[in-house]
């Protein structure tokens, strides 16, 4: 579940073939500077010893604002937190009242999260992902994204849009073959946030570890 929450907040770069799904992203990235949505994800690792595959599922609530702020909150079925205030990367494990402090700039490069908050564009986003329209499936129009940099955690991510050009999804492929689906609902674009969404103060009594 730790790896899994970091590949949520790790992915980036693209060679554009333009289509449905790539416009879908270009006016996201375009119209949607801050929003806030709930959110649903579905882990599922690979069959393992004869072992059928086994899903773990949690919810939570995704703000963002760009350029480069985010704040994922895990509350069911633990809570966790992920927070980019522009300069730090924070991870906070409410059980293990434990955080982890990270270099922002180095930790999202390649990730999901430059998708949903950091590049500022399809070009800025090219840097880092080949990108590509993927065709219809569940009723949203996709776009696959791999990671030019072929060494990372990270395998794929596609994006699903509603045919009203809504975020509704993230389908993660690691390394791994574990396999993340995060579904957003309620979302809402432009939402006014305050800058305190996105400061990050340690709990009392939580230990620190810097990567």
């Amino acid at each position: 579940m730790k790896r899994l929450l970091t590949a949520v907040v790790i992915a980036a770069s693209a060679t554009v073939s333009w289509a449905d799904g790539l416009k879908s992203l270009e006016a996201f990235m375009k119209n949607s500077q801050a929003g806030r949505a709930e959110f649903t994800q579905a882990v599922t690792a690979p069959s393992k010893d004869g072992q059928p595959p086994r899903t773990k599922n949690s919810s939570g609530q995704f703000e963002f604002q760009r350029p480069g702020k985010f704040r994922f909150v895990y509350t069911k079925p633990f809570e966790q937190t992920i927070v980019a205030d522009g300069k730090t990367l924070w991870l906070y494990d409410a059980d293990l009242n434990q955080v982890t402090q990270r270099a922002q700039a180095q930790a999202l490069g390649s990730t999901p999260a430059a998708i949903l908050a950091s590049a500022s564009d399809l070009k800025a986003l090219s840097a880092d992902f080949d990108l590509q329209s993927a065709p219809e499936q569940d009723g949203l129009q996709w776009v696959q994204a791999s990671p030019k940099d072929r060494n990372g955690q990270l395998k794929s991510v596609r994006v699903g849009f509603a045919a009203d050009g809504q975020l509704s999804a993230l389908d993660i492929l690691d390394s791994f073959g574990q396999r993340s689906l995060i579904r957003f609902g309620k979302l809402q674009a432009q939402a006014s946030l305050p800058a305190s969404t996105f400061e990050f103060k340690v709990p009392a009594g939580a230990d620190v570890l810097k990567q």
